[in-house]
């Protein structure tokens, strides 16, 4: 089993998401974050002001997925995912050991 960590864009959340249930991953966690990489921010104007926007939203999903299906959900989330512009965001896979459903114990890839 692997974890992947992908780091996206808000605007191209619904289309990974449609991307990787296209797939067939059936368990998906979406958390809101903030951040920046090599674009560090940007400023902007308001009320006749400056200010240096340097946390950028962004939306991390992290899914677990067999080792079967790893290349497909990678693929699906690049494709989703990519404008060709600074800012598209990062992949990270991590392998997992073990995963137990909580409600009936089950364990390993039918726990996913």
């Amino acid at each position: 089993m692997q974890k992947i960590e992908a780091v996206i864009q808000p605007s191209k959340l619904d289309a990974v998401k449609d991307a990787l249930v296209e797939i067939g991953v059936s368990g998906i966690t979406i958390l809101e974050a903030r951040g920046h990489g090599r674009q560090k921010g940007h400023t902007e104007f308001y009320r006749g002001r400056e200010y240096a926007v340097d946390l950028l939203p962004k939306v991390k999903i992290e899914l677990v997925v067999g080792d079967d299906l790893l290349e497909k959900a990678i693929q699906a989330i690049i494709a989703a995912a990519r404008t060709g512009r600074i800012g598209d965001g990062k992949i990270f896979v991590s392998k997992i050991d073990e995963a137990i459903r909580i409600r009936n114990d089950e364990r390993g890839e039918i726990a996913l």
